[in-house]
C-alpha cells in the first residue's frame, strides 16, 4: 500500500509565497515521475508542474518564473515552491506520483491541499 501525504497548504496574500511538499509512504515501490495538479472551483484539474526522476521538469506557462518544483528521490519527496502568488493561483492542489510496483504502473493522487491567494 502507497501513500501520498501533502502539507503546506493555507492562506497568503497576493505576492507571497507558499511551499508545498509531498512524501510517497510504503513499501516495494519505485517512483517514476512526481507532479502537483491544481483545480480551481468549476474548473478541470491542470497540471502545475512534474518532475521525473531523472530531474526533468515541466510546468504550466501560467506558473513559469514563479514556481520551482524539485524532489529529494531519497526521501520520495517533492516540493512545490510557489512565489509571486496571484489570486487566479487559488485551487486544491494534488499531488501525483506514476509509481512503478512491479510489474505494474500505477497513477497515485494525494487528498488535496487548499491554496488561497488572497488579500
Amino acid at each position: 500500500q502507497v501513500q501520498l501525504g501533502e502539507s503546506g497548504g493555507g492562506l497568503v496574500q497576493p505576492g507571497g509565497s507558499l511551499r508545498l511538499s509531498c512524501a510517497a509512504s510504503g513499501s516495494h515501490f519505485s517512483i517514476n515521475a512526481m507532479g502537483w495538479y491544481r483545480q480551481a472551483p468549476g474548473k478541470e484539474r491542470e497540471l502545475v508542474a512534474a518532475i521525473t526522476s531523472g530531474g526533468k521538469t515541466n510546468y504550466a506557462d501560467s506558473v513559469k518564473g514563479r514556481f520551482t518544483i524539485s524532489r529529494d528521490n531519497a526521501k520520495n519527496t517533492v516540493y512545490l515552491q510557489m512565489n509571486s502568488l496571484k489570486p487566479e493561483d487559488t485551487a486544491v492542489y494534488y499531488c501525483n506520483a506514476k509509481l512503478l510496483i512491479v510489474p505494474n504502473n500505477y497513477n497515485y493522487w494525494g487528498q488535496g491541499t487548499q491554496v488561497t491567494v488572497s488579500s
